[in-house]
Parts: structure tokens; sequence; C-alpha cells
């Protein structure tokens, strides 16, 4: 039977753990570099679950953790977009285990992301998606953007 529930402090490790397995399975970085942002990150999302400035749902299947997803609020300059806004949500660590995928359960949480943000009066919520979950966010109203990234790049 699955159960869903809003996300603690005490899941900081599950949703690391997630995260890495979903950058893993993107093949986005070799395993020293999701090692490193782990270590990084789950103080991190510790620290941003007590703010409240991660906000994160937990799918169960008879207690075992099998999917997660979280919704960061950041402040946000006004915007076109939003020219009245001054906060964007930003979806991320959207992970469902391998053997529960293809059941509805990322578009799940997804809708519980966008309805918090609906009802803290969010109106733009942005992602970095896989090529996996495309079609995922499509189906649901997100749209491609212009956006560009500068990574500075460490010496080697």
């Amino acid at each position: 039977m699955l159960e869903t529930r809003t996300a603690t402090a005490a899941d900081a490790a599950l949703i690391t753990a997630h995260r890495k397995a979903m950058f893993a399975d993107a093949r986005d970085a070799e395993e020293p570099v999701l090692d490193a942002m782990s270590q990084r990150f789950e103080p991190w999302v510790t620290r941003m679950l007590m703010e409240g400035k991660y906000l994160g749902w937990v799918i169960s299947d008879r207690g075992r953790p099998i999917a997660s997803t979280g919704l960061m609020i950041l402040d946000w300059a006004p915007h076109p977009l939003d020219p009245v806004g001054e906060l964007r949500g930003y979806l991320l660590n959207v992970f469902v285990e391998p053997k529960y995928r293809k059941r509805g359960l990322a578009h799940a949480l997804v809708k519980l992301c966008l309805a918090e943000a609906r009802r803290r009066g969010i109106r733009v919520v942005a992602l970095h998606s896989s090529k996996a979950g495309r079609p995922i966010y499509d189906s649901m109203g997100f749209e491609a953007s212009n956006e560009m990234f500068y990574v500075e790049r460490a010496e080697s």
C-alpha cells in the first residue's frame, strides 16, 4: 500500500540518496563527484528543511520509501512572467525507484509541489529535467526556456 507524507529533516539521508541515484541514472556525473555532492548536500538539505526553504514529499510502499521530490522556495525579483511576485519555486530531486516507475508517482509528486506553490501564491516554478523526465513535465504544462549556465570549472 502506497502512502505519501511530507518530508522532515529526519529524511535528509533518504533525500540525499535519492538525489545521488537520480544523477547516477541520468549519467550526469562520475561517482567521486556524486559522493562529494552528497556529502555536502545532506547537511544543506537538513538545514533547508528546518528553515522551511525546502519542502519535500516521500512516497512509501509498506513503510519503505520508494519515491521523493522537493520544492525550494527562492527569493526572486519581479519578472515579466510574474510582475508582482517576489518568490519562485524550484522543483528538484524528483526520484522514483526503478521498479516503481511508469505508475504515475513522479506525476503525483510534481502535482504536490505545484499545489504547494499555488497555495503560497508562487506563479513560476522552474526545474531542470533529464531526458526521461521531459514527457512528464511537458504533460503538466512546463515549457522549455532560454536559460543558460556559466559554470566556473575547477582547475585540474
